[in-house]
């Protein structure tokens, strides 16, 4: 594989100044994708939203909407209000998003639920589709009919095995592998690492995350990476140059300040 592109993520929560801050810097140092979850917390279209008004280039990720909350009309609706065809200002360019969509809930149906969803915003919605992906069959299906895939909570250890899954469903589906794109979640200092902690195990205690670790043989932490000063973060992520073609830098800092943010941005950017 050749040289990965390098994206940077925030949580849809933050303020919108830290959106845009974050956003303009990354563009600024050369990323190649700009990312926004969503949950019930915040809203990650209308987070990309404030990241185009600051942005020409970079590819606009919201990472993931769960189909689950957010039937997938419903998601091809708002798209679009948002993208101005339905009347209105034109908010969020298409042609730059990366729609990430996964199945929300686990548990029985959680394929199914995708894979519909994948078909309706495929054919509806102008624009290119990840879908997330932690274990075999979701990552199979990936390689089967999404445009990439979105990892999470993944190791460079691990990369080989949830790659090989996308790519046993291309060949099966007779086409071209996604874009294999992950985020890893990253944090610089004591008091980002204790927010690391905390959120790992937040999602260890969700059944479809804790099966996540224990498949991959780790404790939740360990599917971070913590460091304590810039070049740390440069060296870690060094470990996955190659493995993926996007690699996301998922911020965690203590307070979610704008100033925190921006110093994760200069940490993780691109190197020359």
């Amino acid at each position: 594989m050749a040289a990965s592109n390098r994206g940077f993520g925030v949580a849809a929560a933050v303020a919108p100044e830290v959106i845009r801050g974050a956003a303009q810097l990354a563009e600024s140092l050369g990323y190649h994708s700009f990312w926004v979850n969503d949950n019930d917390q915040g809203d990650g279209l209308e987070g990309l939203a404030l990241a185009a008004s600051v942005t020409k280039t970079i590819k606009l990720g919201v990472g993931v909407i769960a189909l689950s909350r957010t039937p997938a009309e419903e998601i091809v609706a708002r798209l679009r209000k948002l993208d101005g065809s339905q009347g209105g200002e034109a908010r969020l360019p298409l042609d730059r998003l990366w729609l990430g969509v996964g199945s929300g809930a686990g548990g029985q149906g959680a394929l199914e639920r995708v894979r519909r969803g994948l078909d309706v915003v495929n054919r509806d919605a102008n624009t290119t589709v990840f879908i997330s992906a932690l274990g075999p069959r979701m990552s199979r299906l990936a390689g089967e009919a999404a445009a990439g895939v979105l990892f999470n909570w993944l190791t460079p250890e691990f990369a080989g095995d949830a790659t090989g899954w996308v790519r046993q469903g291309a060949e099966h589906a007779g086409r071209q592998v996604p874009v294999l794109a992950s985020y890893v979640r990253v944090s610089l200092g004591t008091a980002g690492a204790q927010r690391m902690a905390k959120e790992a195990a937040r999602y260890n205690g969700v059944p479809s995350y804790g099966d996540h670790f224990r498949r991959m043989g780790i404790e939740p932490v360990e599917a971070g990476l913590r460091g304590e000063t810039a070049d740390d973060i440069r060296s870690g992520l060094d470990r996955w140059e190659g493995l993926l073609d996007e690699i996301v830098v998922r911020s965690i800092t203590a307070n979610d300040t704008l100033e925190e943010t921006l110093e994760l941005v200069r940490a993780g950017a691109p190197r020359n």
